[in-house]
């Protein structure tokens, strides 16, 4: 009777040990087929702007490394905040993921009274983009040749002076008060839904001028379509090697760029973000295509700088930036 029962033990002992075995290679199997259905990446902006645009250009690269497509769900509004509480509200199943900028995931939480979403613990990192520097253009007539000759029209004219941005907390909007706030100028910003259709108005003359990402004025620039006098970057751009900087005429040290950088909901299984990443970092040793970004002047940075945590911990700098700009400067969005 007892060996009767050590065998039975040892029977079930062994289906334990297999079943437990299978569920161990399920599991596996699941990571490994990660994914295995289109993925969500949302860009509070809306199409066609800088944002979307070397949002769709990256993803597209991204998604032949995963083997699935990259939906792009463009959900704008409130500068971007509306995007970015929706996937903070999302899924985290590793479908979902938001196309991070500056303006709502590093100024928000300073700017606004009140944000459904915190930049910092509701989302995990999962890679950042290289930066892009803004160039500030004006319409072709207008009497400003250069920077000096900018801020000179624009203290005679106080208030008279109209430059367009993407909507309200876009990098366009935030730098260039930043710019106006240094400079000691008074101008009056003109929110756009979008970069386009704010670069659309400048072209036309409805508005003086406007600071936009390298990325989508580069040919508005080319053609002759607008005149450009200077850029943010801390040095000349070799696609724009007449254009001096601020930091080298009236401003100097001033130094900024567009971040931007993936996220995911707080929760998201590691091993959905590594795969994310890896997948980016596989396209970012890829010379032909950062080649290509770099034509557009936009800024590659140190490979240790892409990825997840470097975003996470980048952010929090950001955000801890922004809210003494803000204090400093009496910038609100409420």
């Amino acid at each position: 009777m007892n060996t009767t029962f050590s065998r039975a033990r040892r029977t079930l002992i062994s289906s334990v040990v297999g079943l437990t075995a299978l569920v161990s290679a399920g599991l596996t199997l699941a990571q490994d087929a990660y994914p295995n259905k289109p993925i969500t990446w949302v860009v509070p902006f809306a199409a066609g702007g800088p944002t979307d645009a070397l949002a769709r250009h990256i993803a597209d690269r991204v998604a032949r490394e995963l083997g699935q497509p990259i939906v792009i769900d463009n959900s704008p509004g409130a500068g971007g905040t509306v995007g970015a509480a929706k996937v903070a509200k999302a899924k985290n199943d590793g479908y979902t993921f938001l196309v991070g900028h500056m303006g709502y995931m590093g100024a928000a939480p300073a700017l606004y009274k009140k944000l459904a979403y915190d930049p910092v613990k509701d989302f995990d990192g999962v890679f950042r983009f290289p930066d892009t520097p803004l160039v500030l253009m004006v319409r072709n007539n207008h009497p400003a040749k250069d920077i000096a000759g900018l801020i000179d029209f624009a203290k005679k004219n106080p208030e008279k002076v109209f430059i367009s941005n993407a909507g309200v907390g876009s990098s366009s909007h935030l730098i260039g008060a930043l710019v106006a706030s240094a400079a000691g100028v008074k101008v009056t910003m003109v929110p756009y839904k979008g970069a386009g259709p704010a670069l659309i108005d400048v072209i036309g003359g409805q508005v003086d001028g406007m600071l936009d990402q390298t990325n989508t004025a580069l040919p508005q620039i080319k053609e002759g379509k607008v005149r450009p006098l200077v850029v943010t970057s801390k040095v000349r751009l070799p696609q724009l090697k007449d254009v001096p900087t601020l930091n080298e005429t009236v401003m100097p040290g001033f130094e900024a760029s567009t971040w931007y950088g993936i996220y995911a909901p707080k929760g998201t299984p590691k091993a959905a973000i590594d795969k994310v990443q890896n997948a980016y970092l596989k396209v970012m040793k890829d010379k032909a295509y950062t080649g290509k970004m770099a034509e557009q002047a936009i800024q590659m940075l140190p490979p240790e700088q892409y990825t997840g945590d470097a975003l996470s911990k980048h952010t929090e700098v950001e955000v801890a930036r922004w809210r003494a700009v803000a204090a400093r400067s009496g910038l609100s969005l409420d």
